[in-house]
């Protein structure tokens, strides 16, 4: 049965896991999981796919994928892309998804957290790209300066974020315009570096270069 990234948008179930597994994070402090996240990965997956020459439905489960991967935050943040993936199984398994589809799917969102990720397939490739590459202002939630946590100044000092593939099909790249009052480009650099690393494994998978250029200097 062909299930499609609609299918999954409107589905009540995904729609609660996401709401609840951001409302758990939220109580965590930690930034914003919620259909902000969840788009912008599903859309940039997609894309990824789209520019390296893949196919439409490969794409389309890219997406899904994508939409769906931080599910696993409703049971608990740690192995919280196992536990994700063990619901996707059990939401695309009773949609009637075929067994190959959900295999892709839910390999790309096992695989998707830094401690434990690996591109192990292209859709997982993607996704990873799509979530390490999603650093933005709005994504911090805590609005009183003198709380920040790391994670918070390097989310907040991010003012513009791209990440897009080069003309030539060659280089996916992160290009980062960040304010220096709240973050310093090494201190970004350093907290993030174990995500970087992965995004330049995930890059390889698809055959490209992985390049981070934050305020017009290129650290990777």
């Amino acid at each position: 049965m062909l299930i499609t990234a609609n299918d999954i948008k409107n589905n009540i179930s995904v729609k609660t896991y996401i709401e609840k597994a951001d409302e758990s994070l939220c109580a965590l402090g930690y930034t914003e999981h919620s259909y902000a996240h969840a788009t912008k990965c599903a859309e940039t997956a997609k894309n990824i796919l789209l520019e390296t020459g893949h196919d439409e439905r490969t794409a389309e489960l890219a997406y899904i994928a994508g939409y769906i991967h931080d599910i696993g935050n409703v049971i608990n943040r740690h192995d919280h892309a196992q536990s994700g993936a063990v619901m996707a199984f059990r939401i695309l398994d009773n949609l009637g998804m075929p067994p190959d589809e959900i295999a892709s799917i839910i390999t790309a969102i096992g695989n998707h957290d830094e401690k434990t990720a690996y591109p192990v397939n292209d859709i997982a490739a993607a996704l990873i790209l799509a979530d390490k590459t999603d650093v933005r202002r709005s994504r911090v939630r805590n609005i009183d300066f003198s709380r920040f946590d790391i994670h918070d100044r390097v989310n907040y000092s991010v003012y513009k974020s791209e990440a897009f593939i080069s003309e030539e099909k060659t280089e996916l790249i992160l290009s980062l315009e960040i304010d220096t009052r709240f973050c310093s480009v090494m201190e970004y650099f350093e907290i993030f570096m174990e995500r970087m690393l992965l995004c330049h494994r995930a890059a390889e998978k698809l055959k490209l270069v992985f390049k981070l250029i934050i305020n017009g200097q290129q650290l990777m």
